[in-house]
């Protein structure tokens, strides 16, 4: 049986650990994750969870740190029977919250890897029944379990995995994830990633004298077919990456198609009355600084007068269009956040703490 420990010890440790890097690199989606479910929860439970919003960046950073240090714990075998009691406390939190978004239909996608592997509810639950059954017996099998390296080495690895996991996480909320796993990542084309890779392709299944028989061609009631039903035999390929950009406003109406054109510079801004503003000066002078070759445009969420007096209290004049909050917090992790787009080809995207200035803008373009 000394085998089998082995291999889930260290299939629990490290799966543990490479969930908790892959939301590392992403610890604003983990916030948006969790903002998305205290909304719910405020909504069905109770309005206690409304007050864990403003607090959902860090509750998300506190939980991947977790998983990243007990993953590691599990991989040293050290303190184990504390380590597996509180990583069966984490799992069982996870899959309440996989259970819920499952059964209700109420998160879609739990954020359970981030972006880097999408689950639906059902796989992200079935995940985290699977690792309580794991860690059972894991549990079961502690007293064969013992630290191979000396307490103060194991306290030594633990904490610099804890002091790293942190360094990490702030770096990648101040700036933009280490590895982006949106379709809106550099060197995409906006687009091509909201057309379907495949068209459907159906399987149809009809009846004749009794028997029943499947054809991927629409066979004739002349020749005797009964037509029963179908099903889509390459479903997953024919969703686009992308199924929810669409840009407007007021005076122009819909944009989506004519933001592909030539060389675009989007301002992504969520929410005008939240939007850091420390670095606006800069971005403006950018704005300014541009010529007639780089045309710039605000993508925002906001209402059309919180949006007109920022412009105004940062003295921009650039038209702003309307864009689906979610689909504006995909294409960048920073409000302000700047794209440079190429005819719907994404070159570059800054996060506002790394604004650049109309050099390095004419750089990129001119390479």
């Amino acid at each position: 049986m000394k085998w089998l420990d082995y291999i889930v010890r260290y299939f629990v440790g490290g799966l543990f650990i490479f969930s908790g890097l892959v939301k590392l690199n992403d610890p604003r989606g983990t916030e948006i994750k969790m903002e998305e479910y205290f909304e719910v929860f405020s909504t069905d439970f109770a309005h206690f969870f409304e007050y864990l919003i403003p607090f959902a960046m860090l509750i998300g950073m506190l939980l991947i740190i977790f998983e990243i240090v007990f993953g590691v714990a599990v991989l040293l075998s050290f303190k184990m029977k504390w380590t597996l009691w509180a990583l069966g406390l984490l799992i069982i939190f996870f899959t309440f919250l996989t259970f819920y978004s499952a059964y209700f239909d109420k998160v879609t996608d739990c954020g359970c890897f981030g972006d880097a592997i999408p689950l639906t509810p059902w796989q992200s639950f079935s995940k985290d029944i699977m690792f309580i059954v794991l860690i059972s017996y894991l549990l079961w099998r502690m007293d064969n379990f013992k630290a191979w390296l000396s307490d103060k080495m194991n306290i030594i690895i633990l904490s610099a995995s804890t002091i790293l996991s942190i360094y990490l996480g702030i770096y990648a909320i101040n700036h933009l994830p280490f590895i982006d796993f949106r379709p809106y990542a550099v060197g995409d084309n906006i687009p091509a990633n909201m057309v379907a890779p495949e068209q459907p392709e159906f399987v149809y299944t009809f009846e004749k004298d009794g028997e029943e028989l499947s054809s991927a061609k629409y066979l004739v009631a002349e020749e005797g077919y009964t037509y029963i039903g179908h099903k889509i035999t390459n479903q997953e390929n024919t969703i686009p990456k992308i199924t929810d950009y669409n840009i407007w406003n007021d005076e122009l109406g819909d944009y989506t198609s004519q933001s592909f054109i030539g060389l675009k510079l989007f301002m992504v801004i969520y929410d005008a009355r939240t939007a850091e503003a420390s670095k606006m000066e800069e971005i403006a002078q950018l704005i300014h600084d541009l010529g007639e070759e780089v045309e710039p445009i605000i993508l925002t969420a906001s209402m059309g007068e919180d949006m007109q007096y920022f412009l105004l209290e940062h003295n921009l004049n650039i038209p702003f269009f309307f864009g689906d909050a979610t689909v504006l917090k995909a294409m960048i992790r920073s409000s302000p956040g700047i794209m440079l787009l190429n005819n719907g080809t994404v070159l570059v995207k800054w996060h506002i703490n790394d604004t650049p200035d109309i050099n390095e803008v004419y750089n990129l373009i001119q390479n």
